[in-house]
């Protein structure tokens, strides 16, 4: 599936959860929604996006939070998959796996055909993962997906794109962390 597939289902299916979307993500993400409880989280963002969800879930409980992460930047942190784990929130990992670092480059992945993101996150205790091959599957089980108790992890099947460069967020960094604050306090 494309990523600009895949990303019009989360926003059907997001409800009034948290959106924190990372790297190739950002340049799709904002044309699909723009609220307040959307983040676009890039400076040095490969890999933190889910420890930032993890903090934001446990600092509040009552919204989710959705995580629009790549398989190269969940590479990067696995620990935090792992601290997870190991201190569950309602926390919705999606993992855009394409098998390259799109915006750095198009450079493969290490293991790329052999990673099972669903099985290393059902190994560290979750509960709930899966893998989508394609838009179908994926458009069929969202809702379940993004709904009930976290974590949840799903590897979504995306095309690779190459030639791509790296987004810029819809807005400063400090606007959107008003937003959010705004949003998340009211």
């Amino acid at each position: 599936m494309l990523l600009e597939e895949a990303l019009p289902v989360v926003a059907q299916h997001r409800g009034q959860n948290v959106v924190i979307a990372t790297m190739a993500s950002i340049g799709v993400w904002p044309q699909l929604a723009d609220t307040p409880l959307d983040f676009n989280y890039l400076p040095s963002s490969m890999g933190l996006g889910l420890s930032l969800a993890l903090g934001l879930a446990l600092g509040q409980s009552r919204r989710g939070v959705i995580v629009l992460t790549g398989d190269g930047s969940l590479l990067m942190h696995l620990g935090a998959l792992a601290t997870l784990a190991a201190y569950p929130a309602n926390v919705y990992a999606l993992v855009m796996n394409n098998g390259i670092y799109e915006v750095t480059g198009g450079q493969a992945l290490v293991g790329a055909k052999e990673i099972d993101f669903a099985a290393v996150a059902r190994g560290l205790g979750f509960q709930r993962a899966y893998t989508f091959d394609t838009l179908a599957t994926w458009t069929e089980q969202a809702g379940t997906v993004l709904t009930g108790p976290g974590p949840v992890l799903a590897s979504l099947k995306i095309e690779p794109r190459y030639g791509q460069k790296t987004p810029r967020p819809p807005r400063p960094m400090a606007e959107q962390l008003r937003r959010l604050r705004a949003a998340l306090s009211a």
